[in-house]
C-alpha cells in the first residue's frame, strides 16, 4: 500500500505546489518510485505545473478531472462511466511512474454537498449534522484514492490555502503531511493555525496513530527576508517544533524555479542543474530518510 501525504499551509504563496511537484518528480526520476500527484486546489497550480493548458482543456472538456470523481461521491446514485484509474494522466514528462490526477477550476458545489448531507442525515434518522459531515470528510478523498493506492509508492496531494472541505478530507486520508513555509511572520502564523486545526481533526477522526507531521520545509524568500531576519524566524520555529520535524535541506531563492512554471514543467526537469533543482534533489533524499525512520 502506498503512503499518502498532503502538502498544506493555511497561508497561500508559501511554496506548496512548488514543493509537491518537484518532490514528486525527484521521487519518480531519481529513485524510480511510483508517484501520483493529486491537485486538490481549484487554482490548479499543480496541474499546470505538470501539463500544458491546452492539454488540461482537453481533459476538462472530457470531464477527466478530479471534479468528476468528487461529484461521483457526492451523488453516487447517478450512473458513471469513469473510475479513478480512467482519469489518471500517466507518464508526466515521459517519466515512468510519474502520474497526475488533474484538478479543476470548479471542483465541487458547496450547496449540493450541504443539501446532499442534510437529506442523508434525515433519511438515516441522524440529526447530528456535524457527525454526518465528519463521516463525509472521511469518505470523500479516501474513496477516490482507495482503488489505486496499491499502484503507487507515494500519493502526494497539493492542497489549497486555508482549511476547506477538500483540505480536511485530504489530511484525513493521509499518513503524513508536509508544511512548506517561507521565513516571514504570516507564513509561521499559517503553520500555527494549521497545527491547532489538525490536532482537532485527528481527535475528531480518530487519527492519533496515523496522521503525523513529516516535516517543515523552508522555501526561502529574497529581499528583506534574507540573512539575519531569516535566522530569527528559523529560531522561532525551532522553539515550537522538535528539530526532527524541520527539514535541514532548504530551497534557495532561485529564479529558475519560478521560470519553470512558464514551461508547465517542474524545475528539476526544466533546469536540473540549477541551485533550486539541486536543492530539491537533496531534499528528496532527506524526505526518504524521514519516511524510513517514521515507518521504523
Amino acid at each position: 500500500m502506498g503512503l499518502v501525504l498532503t502538502t498544506v499551509n493555511m497561508k497561500g504563496g508559501v511554496g506548496k505546489t512548488t514543493l509537491t511537484v518537484n518532490l514528486a518528480t525527484c521521487l519518480a526520476k531519481y529513485y524510480k518510485k511510483r508517484v501520483l500527484v493529486i491537485d486538490l486546489d481549484s487554482q490548479i497550480s499543480a496541474t499546470l505545473s505538470l501539463i500544458a493548458p491546452q492539454e488540461f482543456a482537453k481533459l476538462r472538456k472530457g470531464r477527466k478531472t478530479l471534479s468528476y470523481l468528487i461529484d461521483k461521491v457526492i451523488q453516487p446514485y447517478i450512473k458513471r462511466k469513469f473510475s479513478t484509474e480512467d482519469l489518471i494522466f500517466q507518464g508526466i514528462g515521459n517519466i515512468e511512474g510519474m502520474d497526475l490526477l488533474p484538478g479543476d477550476i470548479e471542483l465541487y458545489d458547496e450547496y449540493i454537498v450541504s443539501e446532499t448531507l442534510h437529506k442523508q442525515s434525515i433519511a438515516d434518522g441522524n440529526l447530528n449534522f456535524s457527525q454526518v459531515w465528519r463521516e463525509f470528510e472521511d469518505l470523500l478523498i479516501n474513496s477516490i484514492i482507495e482503488p489505486i493506492i496499491d499502484d503507487y509508492d507515494f500519493i502526494l496531494m497539493d492542497c489549497a490555502p486555508g482549511y476547506n472541505l477538500l483540505t480536511r478530507s485530504g489530511i484525513a486520508a493521509s499518513d503524513f503531511y508536509l508544511l512548506p513555509a517561507r521565513p516571514e511572520p504570516l507564513s509561521l502564523v499559517g503553520i500555527q493555525l494549521l497545527e491547532r486545526r489538525i490536532a482537532k481533526l485527528k481527535k475528531n477522526h480518530d487519527l492519533e496513530d496515523r496522521l503525523n507531521l513529516l516535516g517543515i520545509v523552508f522555501i526561502l524568500s529574497g529581499g528583506v527576508f534574507s540573512g539575519r531576519y531569516y535566522q530569527q524566524v528559523i529560531q522561532r520555529v525551532e522553539q515550537d517544533f522538535d528539530i526532527s520535524n524541520i527539514f535541514s535541506n532548504r530551497i534557495p531563492m532561485d529564479v529558475n524555479v519560478a521560470k519553470a512554471v512558464d514551461t508547465f514543467t517542474p524545475a528539476v526537469m526544466a533546469t536540473p542543474n540549477s541551485p533550486g533543482a539541486k536543492a530539491f534533489i537533496h531534499l528528496t533524499k532527506e524526505f526518504l530518510e524521514k519516511i524510513e525512520k517514521a515507518k521504523a
